[in-house]
């Protein structure tokens, strides 16, 4: 166990993972959050079902570790006291009409399977059988049919990591983390407080590089504007699965209570823009409703924004390294997850603080 001190600024999935696991390894945890507008976290969908992926190589590696993460990420929250994260394996359904799409998607998770038997025994449903998993879908649509799919609340499990953290006796700032020069190393400081620390992690999403520059310093990420939906139907949707459409980026997924999640705009550019647009709005329902034409009465209960760390590197993957400050206080950066936050997000974390411990 460690007793190195640690600040972590930004608590979305990158920075609250980064901070449970260096917490439960016993290191003194200080988390500094500016509370931003545009939270990626708190907008993104929640899906648990990185196999269908067409990427192969490190990032699918990755993105499959990290599914196959969540169930000890659970137990390991669930023993600090966090409360219940929204995590359930409900199952995900790849939609098509063309069975030569639902033929490749099916060869590719054929591959996989032997290196990820969390993704359980793969099934083609008809029309009838996909329908019989998600009743509002188009009756058109034939589908493959994947059990170990599942989904997690982002907005919970950044409730629960952070409330282990502080279980764990760590500490939880609002404000703005800057990062300043001080000799020949750095410092990070609070509303102009300097913290104690030995090891700085910047974490901060959208936002890293607005952070990273007074080190002179930038990583390869930029703001992804995401707008998403959420819908009430009268239903028990608990056990409703995740549902994707070939050869699309939208997707819908079912919580408790009737409510599903209709996302996601990809708007490249985007900067910092939070708005809900009519445009954004337009092209999420209309994608869902091609999917599911049954939602055409559900109730709109709102509407998020995020702004997801668009990684710009060429293999798409986050940047999680160390910062050549040349000082004795180092700085990690855990930043560009895009899409893939809360799958890669949490075994992200715990091997970066495995690393940042192991070098102090």
């Amino acid at each position: 166990m460690s007793t190195a001190r640690v600040v972590v600024l930004g608590s979305g999935v990158a920075g609250a993972s980064t901070a449970f696991a260096l917490a439960r390894r016993g290191a003194a945890v200080t988390v500094v959050d500016a509370g931003l507008t545009g939270r990626a976290t708190d907008a993104g969908a929640g899906i648990i079902q990185p196999w269908t992926v067409s990427r192969e190589g490190e990032f699918y590696r990755l993105y499959a570790d990290g599914a196959a993460f969540y169930p000890e990420l659970v137990s390991a929250l669930a023993s600090h006291g966090a409360p219940d994260i929204g995590y359930r394996r409900t199952g995900s359904l790849v939609l098509s009409a063309e069975d030569s799409e639902l033929d490749e998607v099916e060869a590719r998770l054929a591959s996989r399977s032997a290196d990820a038997p969390e993704m359980g025994s793969i099934e083609r449903l008809d029309q009838g059988g996909a329908r019989t998993r998600f009743p509002l879908l188009d009756p058109t649509h034939s589908a493959i049919w994947i059990p170990g799919g599942g989904r997690v609340d982002g907005r919970l499990l950044r409730a629960g990591l952070l409330a282990a953290v502080a279980g764990r006796g760590g500490v939880l700032r609002e404000g703005a983390g800057v990062l300043q020069a001080a000799g020949s190393g750095i410092r990070v400081a609070v509303d102009d407080e300097v913290l104690e620390t030995d090891a700085v992690v910047v974490a901060c999403g959208a936002w890293t590089n607005a952070v990273l520059e007074p080190l002179d310093f930038s990583v390869p990420v930029e703001p992804q504007k995401g707008q998403i939906i959420h819908l009430r139907v009268d239903a028990d949707t608990s056990s409703w699965p995740v549902v994707h459409r070939t050869g699309s980026s939208h997707y819908l997924l079912a919580f408790d209570g009737g409510r599903i999640v209709a996302g996601a705009t990809r708007e490249f550019g985007s900067g910092f823009d939070t708005r809900v647009t009519a445009a954004g709005v337009q092209e999420v329902l209309r994608e869902a409703l091609v999917v599911a034409p049954g939602l055409a009465h559900a109730e709109v209960l709102e509407t998020r924004v995020g702004l997801r760390p668009l990684p710009l590197s060429h293999d798409q993957l986050p940047t999680v390294s160390r910062v050549a400050t040349g000082g004795s206080v180092p700085v990690w950066v855990n930043a560009g997850f895009g899409a893939a936050g809360l799958t890669m997000g949490p075994i992200v974390g715990d091997r970066l603080a495995e690393a940042i411990l192991g070098a102090l």
